[in-house]
């Protein structure tokens, strides 16, 4: 019997988010729409300039850990705060969500990562990240019972700015797999796939990741192509299942010679886009840990996309297991 559905494993960030416009962006150099890695004293300045501000608990990965506890599942988290304010209140929220949270606290600098993120009048989100305690995850941190007792491993590809992050998601996957588990990724971001990019591969075509989410920029990045037909024909050779999200125009996920259309949930109001990709990996596997077919999977996905774009903050504040019996998908 598996301890988990899924185990997640992400960066710990505090969210600060506030409203600009475009000119913000380009006048304190911000490339719109990207995650740009930031040091402290650039955090700083950044958050001097800030409008009001909503504080939450983010992060790839407690994103979509806290989206499948929402829905009903067993979830478990693997990141690095630090014993300090922010790290407090990360701690607190995700385990209110529902989701086991163990990792020992890092005492002292650097303090616990936080993103400033910038929402323009379109929800687009442009992330300026300080990663503080984020980069002393490491092997240590690995609870091996919960990689060898969750049903799939889940982490995020920004994992692989910090090195010795990549330890420990290289031995929660030698645990993952001893058992019989499978393990995913989120290639979380174009930039972060043009750092990395054989490094990602690698991890696909060897095996040791065997289910891929992306967004239609970063499979394109990933095959350095400009055709999204052609870099879906790439990834399904690479990986036993990938699942790309197209914003407006849905989602598509191939296994093998399978191909499966999913459409974007009709929405009101576009918000904020902050923790959409985060929300469909976590509608996904969810169904797929459930055993649910691709189709159902995709489509829990679409929904817990769209129900948290039409928020500020990427954690569901619906309950999203009586959203989707309500929609007819539980």
């Amino acid at each position: 019997m598996s301890q988990y559905d899924v185990l997640c494993i992400g960066n710990a960030i505090v969210d600060i988010i506030a409203q600009c416009d475009d000119a913000f962006l380009t006048e304190n150099g911000i490339i719109k729409g990207a995650m740009n890695l930031i040091d402290a004293e650039r955090a700083n300045l950044l958050y001097s300039r800030m409008g009001p501000a909503t504080e939450a608990s983010g992060g790839c990965a407690g994103n979509t850990a806290a989206g499948i506890a929402s829905l009903g599942g067993r979830t478990a988290f693997f990141g690095k705060v630090a014993d300090d304010e922010l790290g407090r209140i990360y701690a607190h929220d995700i385990h209110a969500q529902g989701v086991a949270f163990d990792t020992a606290p890092l005492n002292g600098t650097p303090p616990t990562a936080r993103s400033m993120i910038f929402v323009t009048p379109d929800g687009e989100r442009s992330m300026n990240t300080y990663l503080g305690a984020c980069v002393e995850l490491g092997p240590e941190d690995v609870e091996a019972d919960k990689a060898a007792g969750a049903k799939v491993t889940y982490f995020e590809g920004y994992l692989w700015d910090p090195p010795r992050a990549k330890e420990a998601i290289r031995l929660t996957a030698e645990h993952a797999h001893k058992a019989g588990r499978e393990v995913s990724m989120t290639l979380s971001d174009s930039f972060c796939v043009d750092r990395y990019r054989d490094e990602f591969l690698d991890l696909m075509r060897s095996g040791t990741v065997n289910i891929v989410f992306a967004n239609d920029h970063e499979i394109k990045s990933l095959y350095q192509t400009s055709s999204f037909e052609a870099a879906l024909d790439a990834i399904r050779k690479d990986c036993k299942i990938a699942a790309v999200t197209r914003s407006e125009k849905g989602s598509v996920i191939v296994r093998g010679d399978e191909t499966v259309w999913i459409e974007a949930m009709p929405i009101e109001e576009l918000v904020d886009t902050t923790g959409a990709g985060d929300l469909y990996a976590a509608g996904f596997l969810y169904g797929y840990t459930a055993g649910l077919d691709l189709k159902r999977c995709g489509d829990l996905g679409s929904l817990a996309a769209g129900l948290v774009i039409q928020q500020i903050g990427p954690r569901p504040r619906q309950n999203l297991r009586q959203e989707a019996q309500a929609a007819g998908l539980l």
